[in-house]
């Protein structure tokens, strides 16, 4: 299996793929957050993996093992050429639906993903996807009037440069390992630049925008007590939404990464019996 994808612009995508046991009931691609990498969701996709399910992930630009500059795009949609791009150097399994599974900046990229569908301007990039997985996307980025301000005169003067993305790794997780663990992780970066953040706060208008109509199956699961971005952006998705596509389920207590919280049994339980239900709708 390929380790990695170039895309047009001449940036290395590292992949990572997980197994199932037998043959695939479909596929889960994960696109994770912020300053990370994918190699942080190893035990979310284990666990998937060993429910018979193909998973694959991948370093955004500028994030983990992937080239590019530490938290910045070179083009206003380089995210979705990206992904398409990784889905293209999957290929498409012979049985079971493609599913997106987003976490913050991820879960944004993949709502903006499903959301621009095939219209005009995606035409080039547009790809199927047959179910949609969010976790505490990040469809509001909680800006205050004071950090708009200066995305406005930085998005004008200077798009390119990085600030500090505003992750406080105590507001990761509840659970301390968790948190150290962020702390001493090399790949973990707290860098992002205007055109990236002008990305993230189009991505959750879009998708806002776009929710009375939305089609694609999708479960939506974010954190109540989330520090990171703002619960209201999963709120107004999930109020605005057909309730027969999305299917939303707050975690009240929980921090923003919901799959490394002390009740993640929960998460995953949850996750699973959805992925279950779609799976029997999906029959090999």
């Amino acid at each position: 299996m390929r380790e990695s994808v170039t895309t047009d612009d001449g940036i290395v995508l590292h992949l990572r793929h997980w197994q199932p046991g037998g043959r695939a009931r479909g596929t889960v691609l994960i696109v994770h957050g912020l300053g990370e990498h994918v190699g942080r969701y190893d035990p979310v996709a284990r666990h998937l993996a060993g429910r018979g399910w193909q998973v694959a992930g991948y370093d955004l630009r500028g994030h983990g093992r992937s080239g590019g500059a530490r938290g910045r795009i070179a083009g206003a949609d380089d995210p979705l050429r990206d992904l398409a791009a990784v889905i293209d150097a999957l290929g498409r399994p012979d049985a079971g639906p493609l599913v997106l599974l987003g976490h913050s900046m991820g879960g944004a990229i993949a709502a903006r993903f499903v959301a621009e569908g095939a219209s005009p301007a995606s035409a080039r990039w547009h790809r199927h996807v047959g179910a949609l997985v969010l976790s505490s996307p990040a469809l509001d980025p909680g800006l205050g009037a004071g950090e708009r301000l200066l995305l406005a005169v930085l998005e004008r003067l200077a798009p390119d440069f990085a600030v500090h993305n505003g992750v406080k790794p105590r507001h990761v997780s509840r659970d301390p390992a968790v948190v150290q663990a962020y702390r001493d992780d090399p790949l973990v970066h707290d860098r992002v630049a205007a055109r990236l953040v002008r990305f993230l706060v189009g991505a959750g208008d879009l998708t806002r925008e776009r929710a009375p109509a939305w089609s694609t199956p999708t479960l939506l699961m974010y954190a109540g007590q989330d520090k990171l971005v703002s619960p209201d952006g999963s709120r107004a998705f999930a109020r605005l939404a057909p309730t027969a596509v999305v299917r939303t389920r707050a975690f009240d207590a929980l921090y923003h990464e919901i799959f490394n919280e002390p009740e993640r049994e929960q998460v995953f339980e949850m996750l699973t019996g959805w992925l279950d239900g779609l799976s029997a709708s999906n029959p090999l």
